[in-house]
């Protein structure tokens, strides 16, 4: 139903006037807001996924590589102990006569 009133007229157009400013005040509201968090985001120093998996895989490697050389190294000083205990009985044995 439309009204040949000129006072509901003026209304109408100053409500929708108000309607599409408060929309684009919204909008402009939240692109600020995005832009402000891309700006704190930024300052944080994420690394990028790339980035972390390179790392990651980098660290299984050395993961395994400490692995294997602390087994090596077991086994060397599982060869050296019976020795080093041999020297060390052999100096406390008094010299045959």
């Amino acid at each position: 139903m439309q009204s040949d009133n000129p006072r509901i007229s003026d209304l109408t157009r100053m409500f929708t006037a108000a309607a599409g400013t408060f929309a684009g005040m919204a909008q402009e509201t939240a692109e600020g807001a995005r832009e402000r968090f891309k700006e704190a985001m930024v300052g944080l120093d994420f690394v990028s996924r790339e980035e972390f998996e390179a790392v990651k895989e980098m660290a299984a490697k050395a993961r395994e590589e400490n692995e294997k050389l602390a087994a090596r190294i077991a086994l060397l000083e599982s060869d050296v102990e019976p020795a080093a205990a041999k020297k060390a009985a052999a100096r406390k044995s008094p010299p045959a006569a």
